[in-house]
């Protein structure tokens, strides 16, 4: 192991990547470069940079960077044009916020001169996989640890003994079981393990931190209007907010009134079933709000293609291939389809829930002379008699050579 001279640690400082850390000098005898992303996770993170230095980190190997703009710009909006949604509800906020960490490490792994990357996610996980995908696709030769693959600290009693006995603070909430594992973002915030394992017990409302139950929202709805360009939300009742902003405003707005929770058992790429609870608050309202606006602006035949390639988009997100090919084929072909996606629409957001109750678009596709009930002069309804027989006339002959 003593190939390995500078590595670069995805570091959040809590109990696992402060022993992975230090485990790493002590293993591999190598430097350790640390890297803590703010991808909007809502926590103070310069009590990281205080946990490395002391753990011996030199202050030029210690990397806090604020990437909340170019997270929700560069890689949540591009999925949100897509309408993704893995296995038909999941919103995959995990699954988006990995490319970016890892091609940072990279980028700073050639910075500073390592030649090897680290990161925390276990051997069961999906994380492991997304991590390494990007690693590989960006830097091809680069070394790749993978301590939870690697070590025999197999439990959090045995993390805790090891801590310990290297003088590694603990948070004192850390030091029992903790009832569940949290990642956070700007997007979403989920909760998996312990007491959530059995699918069939309800979860406990401390379980949620970014949204109020249903019941306890207001009894009066809150009406907002979401302003896109080009498929992109851009401004909230008028008024423009950067993309990290605007998310912020619509998780504010959509935690008050309940909205964004799910409870799901989904299929990990490695194989099994795992139980999660998610909370998107406006990641959600964002979905329904983008679809919205599609529902004047993109032609049928545009619809039902982006459609019909959104449940290979988002598993091909979901697997962490992010920088592949097939993905930034689809991502063309997604981000082409939003040319005239423009427009205003008006979201009812109402205990739980998040509808449409309006839309508008210079580019609506929505003709009222056409669809009216009422006389018109532009469409001659004899004409649906040819369209329906020519349509009917394969069912026809097919009944024919039946009988």
């Amino acid at each position: 192991m003593s190939d390995v001279k500078r590595v670069v640690l995805a570091y959040s400082g809590g109990l696992d990547t402060s022993v992975i850390l230090k485990w790493l000098k002590e293993t591999y005898d190598c430097e350790v470069v640390t890297f803590t992303a703010d991808l909007g996770q809502g926590e103070e993170l310069e009590p990281a940079r205080e946990k490395a230095e002391m753990l011996g980190i030199k202050p030029e190997h210690i990397f806090i960077e604020d990437l909340r703009e170019t997270f929700v710009k560069d890689y949540v909006f591009p999925m949100f044009r897509a309408n993704a949604l893995y296995e038909g509800c999941y919103l995959l906020g995990t699954s988006i916020a990995r490319p970016l960490i890892a091609k940072r490490q990279i980028e700073i792994a050639r910075q500073t001169g390592a030649d090897a990357v680290a990161h925390g996610a276990t051997g069961k996980g999906n994380d492991q996989v997304r991590f390494e995908l990007g690693y590989y696709a960006l830097e091809p030769d680069i070394k790749v640890i993978s301590p939870w693959r690697e070590w025999d600290l197999t439990s959090r009693t045995k993390l805790i003994e090891f801590a310990e006995q290297h003088q590694i603070p603990i948070a004192k909430d850390k030091r029992g079981e903790a009832p569940f594992s949290v990642d956070a973002n700007l997007l979403h915030i989920s909760a998996e393990g312990k007491v959530l394992e059995d699918p069939w017990e309800e979860p406990g409302e401390y379980v949620y931190s970014r949204t109020v139950s249903p019941e306890a929202a207001p009894d009066q709805p809150t009406y907002i209007e979401i302003e896109f360009e080009k498929g992109d939300p851009v401004a909230i009742d008028g008024k423009r907010l950067s993309p990290a902003n605007l998310l912020t405003e619509l998780n504010r707005l959509g935690g008050e009134n309940g909205i964004g929770r799910l409870d799901l058992v989904e299929n990990r790429f490695v194989g099994m079933k795992s139980r999660g609870i998610y909370e998107t608050p406006g990641g959600t309202i964002l979905q329904a709000a983008h679809r919205g606006i599609e529902q004047l602006t993109l032609d049928r035949g545009a619809m039902h293609q982006k459609d019909e390639i959104m449940p290979r988009y988002a598993e091909i997100l979901y697997n962490g291939f992010w920088f592949s090919p097939e993905r930034e084929m689809l991502q063309a072909l997604i981000d082409k389809s939003q040319e005239r996606v423009n427009g205003t629409v008006r979201m009812k957001l109402y205990k739980g829930s998040a509808t449409l109750a309006g839309r508008k678009s210079p580019d609506s596709l929505y003709s009222l002379s056409h669809v009216t009930f009422e006389e018109d002069s532009v469409y001659d309804q004899r004409d649906a008699e040819g369209f329906i027989k020519l349509n009917a006339l394969r069912l026809k002959l097919l009944n024919r050579q039946k009988g």
